[in-house]
């Protein structure tokens, strides 16, 4: 793992430590790189609970039951699949925290979305937050790591926000 991605992933792993917390990460577009990068830290293996690598709209169904109709309204690409996507990642798991990572890393236009958006869904305790973000059309591969280091970056926020138990 690149030392840059490192010190974000061991904050992580450290902030759902002093939380007591486990995390499950449901993924489409980064295809387990959040949970790669989260099992190269020292320790992890206390806080990470399940990893999902669900691409497919099927996987993303029957894996994880998001509802075909939510896919069919907004898109694989959406907040609302994101947020269905981590609500039965923390359901099967049982974890405290989950993310989920769905988007469309390229390297082409597919006509409809931008190259590089990427939806996120974050579930904690008490909290489901969702939002997107452009990365743009910087390439597939880095698309895909700059949106893992985003969803941990999020997470480690919004776990500071929270109560300690």
């Amino acid at each position: 793992m690149n030392e840059d991605y490192s010190a974000v992933f061991s904050a992580l792993v450290r902030s759902l430590k002093t939380k007591n917390y486990h995390i499950s990460a449901a993924e489409s577009c980064t295809a387990g790189l959040f949970s790669a990068y989260l099992a190269d830290v020292p320790g992890a293996s206390r806080v990470l609970s399940y990893g999902f690598v669900v691409y497919s709209e099927e996987a993303k169904n029957r894996v994880l039951d998001v509802p075909l109709q939510t896919i069919g309204e907004y898109g694989v690409v959406s907040e609302q699949t994101a947020a269905a996507m981590a609500k039965g990642a923390a359901e099967i798991s049982r974890a405290e925290v989950a993310v989920a990572v769905t988007g469309f890393a390229g390297p082409e236009s597919d006509g409809v979305l931008p190259v590089g958006r990427v939806c996120f869904a974050y579930l904690l305790p008490g909290r489901l937050i969702t939002e997107t973000r452009d990365f743009g059309a910087v390439g597939r591969n880095l698309v895909r790591q700059r949106a893992a280091v985003h969803a941990a970056q999020t997470i480690s926020s919004l776990l500071e926000e929270l109560p300690c138990d």
